[in-house]
């Protein structure tokens, strides 16, 4: 064989090593221990990858369990919105409702059945059952007379309360967080954007939390401001958790702890290093108790000082699914394409 041979067949083996493995830089990091305290994690470099030929991702934007253990996760790729794991990582199902901004995925039990809410950032959000059917549609605030004609409607999640009430955060939109019954109802909507305590810059996510037994509450995402803000379920503001230095997507409730992933740090401005995003973890009085991939959270006085990437793992963390074994499993935004990365809890 010639050389010339030799290195266009060496060049397309590479090729495709990388293109069913698109993340190679995790297999350097794979030994790297990330994260604080009693909150360390291993990385997993080939969880879930793919052929993307044949199963392609966009963007990795969110991702639920199911009561099976299935993890099932939502691209903007349109040509399969939904990819089902198991949690080996296998390929399981795939199905689409072709949308290229599918964007936001909640998933809800309803004791006979689990169904997922879909949102897209045009404007669609969907219930679905788990294998795609289209069971329920919200309308447009703008046709139903909830916003005018010149406001903006970008929804970007949702959030179910315990009573089936069904929270949608506009949070590229007009920032409101609106409030329907479980028949689909508009109850009232609240937020806005602004710098006040009510008020959102980029209302990106929302849960509900019920941590500890106490009464349900609202945990809101204001990215702009770094911080999840707290209110009752009718809407009325209650408390703000600042987070500084991180720019965090939706909150995730699991057992005593809430967990986010931060789209990028403060470092995009400091620096300007684009690709700062790392994992946050808070225990159950919202203190942060480790930052997988960014820096050891550090208080003084009482005051929660500046958090920044500090592990080149992550480019933007955009949404955390934890498993039964208080497993990571991490989806990113604007991460070339790459699949969803697995932090093992050691």
């Amino acid at each position: 064989m010639n050389s010339r041979r030799k290195f266009i067949q060496t060049s397309s083996f590479l090729g495709l090593a990388m293109s069913l493995n698109p993340d190679l830089s995790l297999l350097a990091a794979q030994d790297t221990i990330l994260g604080h305290g009693d909150f360390k994690y291993k990385i997993d470099p080939k969880w879930g990858n793919l052929d993307p030929t044949k199963v392609p991702v966009v963007n990795c934007h969110e991702m639920v369990m199911d009561r099976k253990g299935r993890m099932i996760l939502l691209t903007d790729e349109a040509k399969n919105n939904i990819i089902i794991y198991d949690q080996s990582g296998k390929l399981l199902a795939t199905w689409t409702l072709g949308l290229d901004r599918a964007h936001g995925l909640s998933l809800v039990d309803e004791g006979d059945a689990e169904y997922l809410w879909v949102v897209d950032n045009g404007g669609k959000v969907v219930k679905t059952t788990l294998d795609g059917k289209v069971v329920a549609e919200i309308a447009s605030p703008i046709s139903q007379g909830i916003y005018t004609e010149s406001m903006k409607w970008v929804p970007t999640e949702t959030a179910i309360a315990p009573n089936g009430d069904l929270y949608v955060a506009d949070g590229y939109g007009s920032q409101f967080f609106l409030q329907y019954d479980k028949n689909g109802n508009f109850i009232r909507k609240f937020g806005g954007a602004g710098q006040g305590d009510d008020q959102f810059s980029t209302a990106h996510g929302i849960a509900v939390d019920q941590r500890g037994g106490k009464e349900p509450t609202l945990m809101c995402t204001s990215r702009g401001h770094n911080s999840f803000k707290r209110f009752t379920l009718d809407g009325k503001y209650i408390e703000t958790i600042f987070l500084p230095g991180a720019f965090v997507c939706r909150p995730v409730i699991h057992g005593e702890n809430l967990y986010a992933g931060v789209c990028w740090s403060r470092l995009r401005y400091l620096e300007q290093t684009n690709n700062s995003g790392f994992v946050t973890i808070l225990d159950k009085d919202n203190k942060v108790v480790s930052n997988p991939g960014g820096t050891a959270p550090e208080y003084r006085n009482g005051e929660l000082q500046l958090m920044v990437q500090k592990e080149p793992v992550f480019k933007h963390c955009h949404d955390v699914c934890i498993d039964q074994d208080e497993n990571i499993y991490v989806c990113q935004w604007n991460a070339g394409k790459t699949y969803p990365i697995k932090l093992t809890r050691v």
